[in-house]
Formats: structure tokens, sequence, C-alpha cells
């Protein structure tokens, strides 16, 4: 069964009934949640998914998954159908940059990269990953060589490939339209405490404060007010750097 709404509705309203229902019974439902992020931002914070991964991330058995473009959803969904458990699906509002390779297939937990370099890392999830690789322009441009993972499947995860992207890396900065807890930066952040690498990583999260956004507007302004933007991601880059 595939259920499509706004994702508040699906994680905020529903909670109990997803652990119940879905997660303890192992239910074959997938749960389409539309609108992840700021995407509501013109309704205001009573329909923004800003803590939907959170919600869900801890669940037994809840795969979770968010895709960064539509070409890549397409590849997605027929390995949607077989797994055995409840699935959330987080979708972005459509229209979004193609940025993946129509190419490459999809395999459950596994990171895409979708730009090689040497000396630092920026993690994304989901439609976050167009800002992302204009932010890893903007560092090349300035002589440094970052490399862009993506992570379409943030549950299941390989950590054994994470990990392995993040071993040469001296830098790592995720970024994610959500808070900085319990979503991706919290995934990479345990992996980096529980991964006995050779040298330490300077690492941080690029991602909506501990806050409830404030004013209302377009999607692209409203990110940009909370600190999730190119610009963003350069500054905590050159920061760490420095």
């Amino acid at each position: 069964m595939y259920v499509n709404t706004i994702a508040t509705f699906l994680t905020r309203r529903c909670f109990e009934q997803v652990v119940l229902d879905l997660c303890l019974h192992r239910a074959r439902v997938r749960l389409i949640g539309s609108g992840g992020g700021l995407v509501y931002a013109p309704l205001g914070p009573t329909h923004e998914a800003i803590e939907d991964l959170a919600i869900l991330r801890p669940l037994p058995g809840m795969r979770i998954l968010a895709p960064a473009d539509a070409e890549e959803m397409a590849r997605i969904m027929p390995h949607t159908v077989e797994p055995e458990g409840p699935m959330y699906i987080r979708l972005g509002k459509g229209g979004d940059p193609i940025v993946t390779d129509p190419s490459r297939p999809f395999r459950w937990g596994e990171p895409v990269p979708l730009r090689p370099g040497r000396d630092l890392l920026l993690i994304t999830t989901g439609t976050a990953a167009g800002l992302v690789l204009e932010a890893a322009a903007r560092l090349g441009a300035l002589g440094h060589d970052p490399a862009v993972l993506h992570l379409p499947c943030l549950k299941p995860v390989d950590l054994e490939a994470l990990s392995g992207h993040l071993a040469p890396m001296k830098v790592v900065v995720t970024v994610e339209e959500h808070v900085k807890t319990g979503g991706l930066g919290s995934l990479v952040a345990e992996v980096l405490a529980e991964t006995p690498f050779d040298a330490p990583k300077r690492f941080r999260r690029v991602g909506l404060e501990d806050a409830f956004p404030e004013g209302y507007g377009s999607q692209a302004a409203l990110m940009a007010k909370c600190g999730i933007s190119a610009e963003a991601v350069v500054s905590t880059v050159l920061g760490l750097l420095g």
C-alpha cells in the first residue's frame, strides 16, 4: 500500500499509528511525504516538515528514502515494492534540477558520489543536493577540491561504504533541509564517533537550528534565512579550513 500526503501529516499527526500499526507489525506500507523540509513555507511552521527524519529514523524496521530529483525517484520506486516492513519516502516540491546520473542503478543503503574530490567532503540528502553542488563549485573556484556525497537512503545505510568515503577526508560537512538533530547530520556524527579513523575529522552540520522557522514566503527565501544555502555551506567549510 502506498499513502501520499503532506509530510507533517504522515509523521507528526499519526506517529503512534506508524509505530504500532506499521512498524510493530512490519506492515508493507509506503508513506510518501510530500513537501519535506521547508517546501510549505507559505503555510508556516504547522506544515513545514523540519523534523520528519528525526521522528522516523529511530523506529525499528522503518526504511527512509530521500531522492534528490525526479530521475532518481523514478529509479528508486521499483525497489520499494518488495521489501518487508514500512517505508518513508521524502519528496520535495517537484521541478528540482536533475543532479543524479540516470544510468546509475539504485542500491539500498549505498551512498551516491555526485562529485569527486580530495581534501574535503560535503554530504547531503534529498533535494538539498543542488545547493551543495553549487557550494562545491564555488569552493572549487577558490582552489579547493570538495567531494559531494548524496545519501538517497538514510535507513538502512551501508556503513562500510560511508566510512570509506569519510576515511581520507580531513573536513566533513553535512547539509540537510531538516533540523540538525536526528537526521543526516546526526547519522554522520554517529559514524564519525564510532569508527576508528586514522586521523580525526573536523566536522560541522548545516541545517535548521533548534527553533521553528519564523516568517512566511518562498522555500528558497526561508532556507536562506535559516542558514541553508550555498553561501552558508561555503562559509562553514572555510571556517573549518581556516
